[in-house]
């Protein structure tokens, strides 16, 4: 049963890896330069709504199992419903995607530019000029060929380009923001919240996230990506740095002082919101806009597996650096929060209002 667990959930991480990928490169195509950031957030937007429903559901499908993932519902075990349940999206996902439009930019590339001129409008407007669109996507199509993974690789393994996209990939996971939703109900209860409470904390914690996203979404196309990961790596250095502080005051017995208790309650939620209103939105917008038209789906690609490798290293090893000093392990979290500020200063260029046609 183990092994049969493993493989699925195996399938299943292929099947998200590709969605992630897939998504932020077909949102990038096809929105208009104007509005692509914002359009580009739908993704983090989606996935934090998604987080908020599915801790309600397994909040509901526990409280049926009388509070017990082993309890029986129908049958079967509450963790069993919980993991079940997922077909429901899945299945939506996979239905949906048939509404949605082709690619204008594949369908020039198989020469069907009466849709794409068709798509075009739909996403840009009437107003556009089509023609000249159509042109200047067959234009940069003609200097761009078929993406190969050889063509990531520069002097120094990748491709700078393709470093600063694994780099933003990477920060995005190494300031711990996994670790406030995979882990949340375990880290309260671990200073002494009782269960009921931190589900309730947890839960909140969505909440803010969810908030965030929105406020990321308004100011995306306004003040530009740079801008909001510089104020979003600045808000979360100081709530981690002040989670630190908190959690070194933990006691022998597992609990804080209600001074150190109510400053980690409020700063994990910050923390929490500046992620969600900076680096939950603008990376996954910058990884759709910021690799040139031939190398796009490729490096996007390389850097999103980077993105899922950081999360499981940071994840797995949350348990053992906890164990080990909590407020040590939010130490090393506000440092990467830190060093993500000259990371963007130096090497992150803006591409608010650049068409994808002028990366290079």
């Amino acid at each position: 049963a183990l092994w049969d667990l493993a493989f699925w959930r195996i399938v299943g991480g292929f099947a998200i890896g590709m969605a992630s990928v897939i998504g932020p490169a077909y949102i990038a195509e096809v929105s208009p330069s104007a509005y692509r950031g914002r359009l580009g957030s739908f993704q983090q937007a989606a996935i934090v709504v998604g987080i908020a429903v599915s801790q309600l559901v397994n909040f509901g499908i526990l409280n049926l199992a009388d509070g017990q993932q082993r309890g029986k519902i129908a049958g079967f075990e509450a963790w069993q419903w919980m993991l079940g349940v997922m077909v429901v999206p899945a299945v939506l996902y996979g239905l949906l995607s048939f509404a949605i439009p082709e690619s204008p930019r594949f369908l020039i590339s198989i020469e069907k530019v009466d849709r794409a001129k068709e798509v075009l409008s739909e996403v840009e407007g009437h107003s556009v000029n089509l023609d000249k669109r159509v042109a200047e996507i067959q234009d940069a199509m003609r200097r761009e060929h078929k993406p190969k993974f050889k063509d990531l690789l520069g002097k120094v393994g990748f491709l700078p380009i393709v470093w600063v996209g694994i780099g933003l990939s990477v920060f995005q996971q190494l300031v711990g923001i996994n670790v406030a939703f995979y882990y949340s109900s375990a880290l309260w209860q671990s200073v002494g919240i009782d269960p009921s409470s931190s589900f309730f904390y947890s839960f909140t914690t969505s909440i803010i996230n969810i908030i965030g996203t929105v406020i990321a979404m308004i100011f995306v196309d306004r003040i530009g990506r740079r801008p909001l990961a510089l104020i979003g790596s600045a808000g979360m250095a100081i709530a981690l740095a002040l989670e630190a502080w908190a959690f070194s005051a933990k006691t022998a017995a597992g609990t804080l002082p209600a001074t150190e208790g109510t400053v980690a309650l409020i700063a994990a939620h910050v923390f929490v919101l500046f992620f969600a209103l900076s680096w939950g939105v603008v990376v996954w917008v910058f990884l759709g806009e910021m690799f040139p038209n031939r190398i796009r789906a490729a490096a996007l690609g390389v850097a999103a597996s980077a993105q899922w490798i950081a999360n499981w290293a940071i994840t797995a090893s949350f348990p053992s650096l906890s164990d080990w000093n909590l407020s040590g392990t939010y130490v090393i979290y506000t440092f990467f929060a830190l060093l993500s500020i000259p990371f963007v200063l130096k090497f992150v260029k803006e591409t608010k209002g650049k068409a994808l046609e002028e990366m290079g």
